[in-house]
């Protein structure tokens, strides 16, 4: 039997650097905190197996990569700072509420930048990339994805999965060390805890300065949008953050009966932690998610009532009665409704129906 992988800060900072090539900014350190007791829980409070241990290592280093690379960037570029994340359109709301069909069609609009997987794996291009060539990155995130349903091939009716698609930048926050991703792969309670009692602005602040390296991107590439459309149910847990970090933004919040929605996204926990644990417990699953949930909502209130008219409400009923009118609803919030829109909102709503309809017996949405 091996000797076990070390989940450790300076294990994990030294691999990252070796796999640079050498580079050494991590850019701000705060996320060093977060990164040290996320490692030590996954030690010793996530029962992980061995190979559990080797995923998590690697997604670990794998972020520390994505820092330095982009610090470097910023480095070679200081330009991308000049970048402003203006007005964005923030696509809130519980698992199964529809977030991710809403945002998708609405994302089909090319006045709008949208984080794609791709992007959101990998923000920083590759090194010694070909720039007249395709970008390394779409082919890398393609065999992620297909790896993963390989591996777990529920996956796509929980969460449609395309390398190219518009995703969460939860995954963004990942880099900051300070999402809940590591609670979705990992029962650690313990840290979850320690997490949702600290400052989550520095996470905020990595989020801001990504999306600033990924429009900086999307603009050499030739893309002019007007604005973002950004989508994770993880601004829930952190509202005030969200509103301070983008004050023009606008924030669209999903809603259904969450005795519909949270079963269905627990079962989705319980399948991620399974990959990495033999000891997953789905009572455990569904009670650390829903009280989970619960405070967040709870805060999310609270910071609502100071600004109500940021809001924007959409009823899951709605939704899937008439998606395009709810996609208006949204476009005239943010002054961009046009009617030669319809029929390109029209096409993509019949194009993901299409690609998920392998999904549709769990509701993916």
């Amino acid at each position: 039997m091996g000797t076990a992988i070390a989940l450790d800060l300076p294990s994990a900072l030294a691999e990252a650097s070796r796999r640079s090539g050498g580079l050494e900014d991590f850019g701000d350190p705060a996320f060093h905190e977060p990164l040290r007791r996320l490692l030590a829980a996954l030690d010793t409070e996530a029962g992980l197996h061995e190979a559990g241990r080797a995923a998590q290592f690697e997604r670990t280093v794998g972020l520390l990569v994505n820092r330095l690379r982009t610090e470097e960037a910023i480095r070679r570029h200081p330009e991308i700072l000049d970048e402003r994340i203006e007005d964005a359109i923030v696509i809130v709301g519980l698992m199964r509420t529809g977030t991710t069909m809403l945002h998708r069609m609405t994302a089909s609009d090319p006045r709008l930048h949208a984080l794609l997987w791709y992007e959101a794996r990998n923000p920083a291009p590759f090194p010694n990339a070909d720039p007249a060539g395709p970008d390394p990155r779409i082919a890398d995130a393609e065999r992620e994805v297909e790896a993963m349903l390989g591996a777990s091939p529920d996956l796509i009716a929980a969460h449609p999965m395309d390398a190219h698609a518009p995703d969460e930048e939860i995954l963004l926050f990942e880099n900051a060390f300070f999402s809940t991703n590591p609670y979705a792969f990992c029962s650690i309670p313990g840290w979850e805890r320690w997490r949702e009692q600290q400052d989550p602005l520095p996470a905020y602040r990595l989020l801001d300065r990504l999306l600033r390296f990924l429009q900086w991107q999307k603009r050499r590439r030739g893309e002019r949008a007007l604005r973002w459309i950004l989508k994770t149910p993880y601004h829930l847990m952190h509202m005030d953050a969200l509103l301070v970090t983008f004050p023009s933004a606008r924030v669209v919040w999903t809603h259904r009966d969450p005795a519909q929605c949270v079963p269905s996204f627990a079962s989705l926990i319980e399948t991620l932690r399974a990959a990495s644990s033999d000891r997953v417990d789905p009572v455990e699953v569904g009670r650390q998610w829903c009280d989970l949930f619960a405070r967040g909502i709870e805060r999310s209130l609270d910071a609502r009532a100071r600004c109500e008219e940021r809001f924007l409400d959409v009823d899951y009923r709605d939704l899937v009665a008439d998606p395009l009118a709810q996609v208006a609803r949204i476009f005239h919030l943010a002054w961009l409704l046009q009617p030669v829109e319809r029929d390109r909102q029209r096409r993509a709503a019949h194009e993901r129906r299409e690609r998920s309809r392998v999904g549709r017996g769990r509701g993916a949405l």
